[in-house]
């Protein structure tokens, strides 16, 4: 089942999926993907996952939250329920972002994050679920409005959970935790013009030295190794997902030089880009 509300005026989109046989994330392999994150709730069994090519066990009874462009299949698709929404539809940016499109669970300390529900939690995201899908049969002027508040607090509960499982979140200050994310969402927005520390150091009123010691704090890999590895992450989607030539890779991905970009790739992912792409 896929029930789908679209607001005509303001571009909004909000997709239920249940029982989807065909639910997946096609992420770059569409010709111009519309940015859309995604909620997952598996309320059976444990089952495999593959996003961007890694393969993850994804618990039982959890919620998985993934950000817009990446690539996802189930081994049981229609065993979930998912909730998808762009930004026009939700996006709560200035006033509450911790529980907006740029918040916690997008743009926080771990991905993919799998978070776990006890028995009370099952049955009140089951019963979100009945609400939405009674609420998706209407078409009022009301029913946009609705979905949104329902959206919300599945993201509220959803981000009470996760801090309360995250062991990070439970040591340090809200301030610090909230370095991580604003600096992922830098990232995320600027990693492509952008791969040096001083850039997002400098956006966050920061020293490089002083926002490596938080992250150092924190437990995180070091800002240089996030940019790394988002770089890299983006380049094998590419390869995976697309045709373009390494040369229109290099220059998508700001590099100086395709030369640049290929010794770049072998030295952290282990091969060059022709074996990489051959092996996919």
């Amino acid at each position: 089942m896929i029930r789908e509300y679209k607001e005509e005026h303001t571009a909004a989109k909000f997709i239920m999926h249940s029982e989807d046989k065909s639910f997946s994330g096609k992420g770059l392999k569409k010709q111009s993907p519309e940015p859309i994150n995604t909620f997952i709730f598996n309320g059976g069994n444990a089952q495999n996952v593959i996003i961007d090519e890694v393969t993850y066990k994804m618990p039982a009874h959890c919620i998985l939250p993934l950000v817009a462009n990446q690539h996802f299949i189930f081994e049981r698709p229609e065993s979930l329920t998912a909730w998808q929404f762009n930004r026009e539809f939700y996006c709560i940016v200035d006033h509450d972002a911790e529980v907006g499109c740029v918040g916690f669970l997008f743009y926080g300390i771990q991905h993919p994050m799998f978070i776990r529900l006890n028995q009370e939690e099952i049955e009140e995201i089951r019963h979100l679920k009945k609400v939405f899908s009674n609420e998706l049969l209407l078409h009022d002027h009301f029913q946009g409005e609705m979905l949104r508040t329902l959206l919300k607090r599945v993201i509220i509960k959803t981000t009470r959970i996760a801090k309360q499982q995250a062991e990070s979140y439970q040591s340090f200050s809200d301030e610090k935790m909230d370095i991580v994310r604003r600096f992922a969402l830098l990232v995320e927005g600027s990693f492509k013009q952008h791969h040096e520390v001083s850039y997002y150091a400098a956006a966050l009123n920061k020293s490089p030295k002083t926002l490596s010691n938080v992250f150092l704090l924190l437990k995180q890999p070091a800002p240089s190794v996030v940019i790394r590895n988002r770089l890299i992450l983006e380049a094998k989607r590419y390869l995976h997902y697309t045709d373009k030539t390494a040369k229109e890779i290099a220059y998508e991905l700001g590099f100086e030089s395709p030369a640049h970009f290929s010794r770049f790739f072998k030295a952290y992912s282990g091969m060059n880009v022709s074996s990489f792409r051959s092996k996919t």
